[in-house]
């Protein structure tokens, strides 16, 4: 492998040979990198960290830090990476906790953009982008594919549902609806579909028009929310709505802090 001369590598850290370990870079003993990943440099890896293979990450970020919470007393919890993720500079991501779960993770192919926060027991999806300083509080859960715009906070139990995308500055306190466009004024309201992240992902017309039908019966119309989910429930049975629109109202009945509408 190449380690620069000025890299600590603790005695028991797993790294294979085709690895690239930058200057300055500091690895902990119970860290485990898949094939193919880089540290630029200055990266700290610390605790029971374990990455897939073909991660880059740049420098001063560190992954595996204690979790930034009071109760918690050194117990071995993890972070856990997947594949070709880019994590950029001064990010940090704190391993889990007991009380949440004991574990970290993100998924695959993600971008985390400059000094972001991922905290403990929170949960990143496959194809997700945060922005730069996005602040994710513990236990938040990110699905796939959706976008945290720069400078977010977001409140801890919170979760952003797929294909969602969070303009710029906006705080988080409740959940965040699949496919929409959520952004703020004067208070945090969700802007109709993300339509043009959705067409990226390959989202058919027909898909596109359920989809915008249902926020429509959620959102414009005089129905409270459950009577409308009750309408959108009927054309789910009748075949008028699809699988997307399905897993809308899902997500919505499990929802535990409620939706921004």
């Amino acid at each position: 492998m190449s380690v620069h001369p000025t890299a600590i590598v603790a005695e028991g850290a797993q790294i294979p040979s085709s690895c690239t370990i930058g200057p300055f870079c500091i690895i902990g003993a119970s860290v485990v990198l898949g094939e193919d990943c880089e540290l630029v440099s200055h990266v700290v890896l610390d605790g029971h960290t374990t990455f897939g293979r073909g991660n880059k990450v740049y420098s001063f970020a560190c992954i595996g830090i204690a979790p930034q919470d009071l109760k918690y007393a050194g117990e071995p919890t993890r972070v856990t990476l997947g594949d070709n993720n880019s994590i950029r500079e001064y990010v940090t991501i704190s391993r889990g906790t007991n009380g949440g779960g004991g574990v970290t993770t993100v998924g695959n192919d993600c971008l985390i953009m400059a000094y972001t926060h991922i905290g403990h027991d929170s949960h990143i999806g496959n194809g997700c982008i945060l922005a730069n300083a996005a602040t994710l509080a513990g236990h938040v859960i990110v699905e796939d594919y959706a976008v945290i715009g720069a400078l977010n906070p977001v409140h801890q139990f919170c979760t952003i549902g797929k294909y969602a995308y969070i303009g710029g500055g906006t705080t988080i306190t409740q959940d965040v609806l699949p496919y929409s466009l959520t952004s703020v004024r004067r208070e945090n309201r969700a802007f109709g579909i993300n339509k043009i992240g959705l067409e990226r992902r390959g989202f058919t017309p027909d898909q596109l028009k359920q989809i915008r039908a249902a926020y429509r019966l959620l959102q414009v119309s005089k129905l409270n929310t459950a009577q409308a989910l009750d309408v959108i429930r009927e054309k789910i049975a009748s075949g008028e709505f699809g699988d997307h629109v399905n897993y809308l109202v899902d997500f919505i009945a499990k929802s535990q802090r409620g939706v921004i509408k």
